[in-house]
């Protein structure tokens, strides 16, 4: 299903009307990404978004950037118990003490991985789709998956790594944001720019 929107452009219902949201569907959402901090940052957004809504997240994105030092996995694997509890007492993010020690050990993969000499972090997340965006047709957001063989690869690898709060359907979600899998419906403006 898509919405068509008073300037005109048809978008995908998801992001209703809400202005914040429609940039965040028009100039982000299923875009590719490659940069490595960028896609360690989403990831890390996305796996704090399990149970919430998105546009919760994506609100508080500024704070959750101040507060976890630019999304920098050097700096996050360092965290102690210090700045664990700094984290907890921030109402500018979603304290919760399980996703905030994941971001820590997630950010201990992140170095693992890029440190292992297989490249760079966007040639490991995007060799789950063959370095190729998947293109789906979805005609209404019923006929959008939630997840599927290559978020079920990624995420098993990753746990296997050590990540957490990194389940088929958050790497779905998170493989849909980055650009690794177009979801936008076929008649969404975004679809055939993406």
């Amino acid at each position: 299903m898509s919405i068509r929107h008073d300037d005109g452009l048809i978008r995908c219902a998801w992001c209703g009307e809400d202005p914040f949201y429609v940039a965040y569907h028009d100039e982000e959402w299923g875009v590719p990404e490659w940069d490595d901090q960028a896609l360690f940052e989403k990831l890390i957004l996305d796996g704090f978004q399990a149970g919430l809504s998105w546009l919760t997240i994506l609100r508080k994105r500024d704070n959750f950037r101040a507060a976890f030092d630019g999304f920098d996995p050097a700096v996050i694997a360092g965290y102690g118990d210090d700045k664990v509890e700094a984290l907890m007492a921030d109402a500018g993010i979603v304290r919760n003490r399980a996703k905030i020690i994941a971001t820590i050990g997630n950010a201990k993969g992140w170095l693992d991985i890029m440190s292992a000499g297989q490249g760079a972090f966007a040639d490991y997340l995007w060799s789950f789709v063959d370095g190729q965006v998947v293109v789906n047709k979805a005609r209404h957001d019923g006929e959008i998956a939630t997840e599927d063989a290559a978020s079920r690869a990624m995420s098993k690898d990753l746990k296997k790594r050590g990540f957490k709060f990194c389940g088929p359907t958050i790497c779905y979600a998170f493989m849909e944001a980055v650009g690794m899998i177009n979801d936008h419906v076929v008649d969404c403006h975004r679809h055939d720019q993406v």
